[in-house]
């Protein structure tokens, strides 16, 4: 809308509404909520409601107000799901300091926003609330923002973040939080050892996440975890017998839908166990899951970076294609990012995709099915792509790590 006259439309007097914005987007997720709900009960799924504990791997006890039940199961899988991690000096409380979800439901506009952690949620939140109005400061204790992604990328998006306005440090780290009603005064040590502090009316707290697998018994039948983490297999199957776990409760990446497509391999491999299905399905291949980052630009990612590759003897060779040499990207006036691929130089596997740029969450599938398939670079250059469209950036982008781009 601010850019409506590039367009040749009239956008005037824009203003912001939080508290529309937030109602809207809660009113979507309940409406996906009520789906869920209604295709448990299509599918005549039994809902116990409340707390419950594993008792052995195949019985659990239920809590609520109406007492205690017990529920017996041949199978049983944990998906307990988790919890923003706090730091240590300085708990949410929901009103100065905030984690995702309070961030999701605020109850005012922040107007000095401190965003600790720069992974997917801090980065989508800074750049929310950065459009929104809000000034914005992102503290990232490694030396880059956005530390799984290739280093590329990591760049791009900080330039194209400090562009907007969003003030950015790493390699830094937030020592101390004085809260008071009035706002946060923030003790911050930069790259340098320098501490300054500054004031801001909220805190972000982006640290990662903690696994809600306290007191559901599974010290007691020796599940094994590693600091909260259940360890599984490929199949979402523990050390125990019968007992299951997928989600945030299993390692990461800690993503929707990672945590969906381990649902389905768990329980598909149950039917097969029970001899409902003939088949066993596939293990999780965990190179396979991408990555998305709603931020403005997005961000998208599958597979190794250059670095990882190189890292594991990879001899690769590398293919970047720019937005600008887009004729979709610049008509949406989206002409900042890239795409860019690793490929085997040996044997042509498609190693890592990663891109920047409007809507690479949409285009990310593509390189995803390829690596599932087991495509070569051969296969994709040889794949036709629809014009005018920003997936042509996929097939470019692979043709550019053999110097045969054709719109550059």
């Amino acid at each position: 809308m601010k850019h409506a006259a590039d367009y040749g439309l009239a956008a005037r007097d824009i203003t912001a509404d939080l508290d529309a914005v937030v109602k809207r987007s809660r009113g979507v997720a309940d409406r996906l909520s009520q789906g869920v709900s209604f295709l448990m009960k299509k599918n005549r799924i039994a809902v116990h409601m409340g707390e419950g504990r594993l008792v052995t791997p195949s019985e659990i006890e239920v809590k609520n107000e109406q007492g205690s039940e017990t529920l017996k199961a041949e199978h049983v899988i944990i998906a307990t799901g988790a919890r923003a991690r706090d730091l240590p000096f300085a708990q949410a409380d929901g009103n100065r300091v905030w984690t995702y979800r309070n961030a999701l439901t605020p109850s005012e506009m922040p107007e000095d926003l401190l965003v600790i952690g720069s992974g997917a949620i801090g980065i989508e939140f800074a750049s929310f609330y950065n459009d929104m109005g809000a000034d914005v400061t992102v503290v990232e204790m490694m030396d880059r923002i956005v530390p799984v992604e290739d280093a590329d990328v990591s760049a791009f998006l900080e330039k194209a973040l400090k562009n907007q306005g969003i003030a950015i440090m790493t390699g830094a780290s937030v020592e101390a939080l004085d809260i008071d009603d009035e706002g946060v005064f923030a003790k911050i040590k930069d790259k340098n050892g320098n501490v300054r502090e500054t004031e801001f009316s909220h805190v972000i707290v982006a640290i990662g996440i903690q696994p809600n697998t306290e007191n559901i018994g599974l010290e007691d039948l020796g599940v094994k975890t590693d600091r909260g983490i259940i360890e599984v297999d490929g199949f979402g199957r523990t050390n125990v017998p019968g007992v299951w776990a997928i989600g945030d409760v299993t390692p990461g990446p800690w993503l929707a839908h990672k945590a969906s497509h381990e649902g389905v391999i768990a329980a598909e491999m149950i039917a097969y166990e029970l001899e409902e299905e003939d088949e066993a399905p596939h293990a999780m291949d965990r190179r396979n899951i991408p990555g998305c980052t709603y931020c403005h630009p997005q961000v998208a990612s599958v597979g190794l970076t250059e670095a990882k590759a190189k890292e594991e003897g990879y001899s690769v060779k590398v293919g970047t294609f720019p937005f600008a040499g887009n004729g979709k990207a610049i008509a949406l006036g989206e002409a900042e990012g890239f795409i860019k691929t690793v490929v085997d130089a040996k044997t042509g596997e498609l190693l890592g995709a990663h891109m920047v740029g409007a809507e690479v969450t949409e285009l990310i599938h593509g390189y995803v099915v390829g690596r599932e398939l087991g495509a070569t670079d051969r296969k994709l250059a040889a794949t036709i792509f629809p014009h005018p469209t920003l997936s042509e950036m996929l097939h470019e982008s692979v043709l550019a790590s053999d110097g045969r781009a054709l719109h550059i």
